[in-house]
């Protein structure tokens, strides 16, 4: 299968903007390919905001997240690929999801789980 991260991130997004909050992205700026304005980064990464009111043309799509947006009074094209998205977040609460920084999907812990039916006890 594909991975999730688009769709999850899509459905944050929504989310967050239905409750009438600001949606931001921690991006990892020095993912591979990653196009944003390094210099507003920390650490090696940047937070974006992606409101409707702070960027234009946005397309969350399936391999990256691409707008239009203004930093410093520059207007500036940013592409961010989806694996070097680290978190989709509301800047109001902090609710929203975070990712695993080496791109791969977390994994469900079924340690112990395989082969074994469930039980039921009688209560009295």
């Amino acid at each position: 299968m594909t991975t999730s991260r688009p769709y999850l991130v899509r459905a944050i997004h929504e989310w967050i903007l239905d409750n009438g909050m600001t949606p931001h992205l921690l991006v990892d700026i020095e993912g591979e390919g990653v196009d944003v304005p390094a210099q507003q980064g920390q650490n090696g990464k940047i937070v974006l905001n992606i409101s409707p009111t702070a960027v234009e043309g946005l397309n969350l799509g399936n391999d990256a997240i691409s707008f239009r947006a203004r930093f410093g009074g520059i207007a500036t094209e940013v592409y961010v690929p989806l694996e070097s998205v680290l978190a989709i977040y509301a800047k109001e609460n902090g609710r929203g999801m975070v990712f695993s920084e080496d791109g791969d999907e977390p994994e469900p812990d079924n340690k112990g789980k395989q082969g074994k039916r469930p039980s039921l006890k009688i209560v009295k």
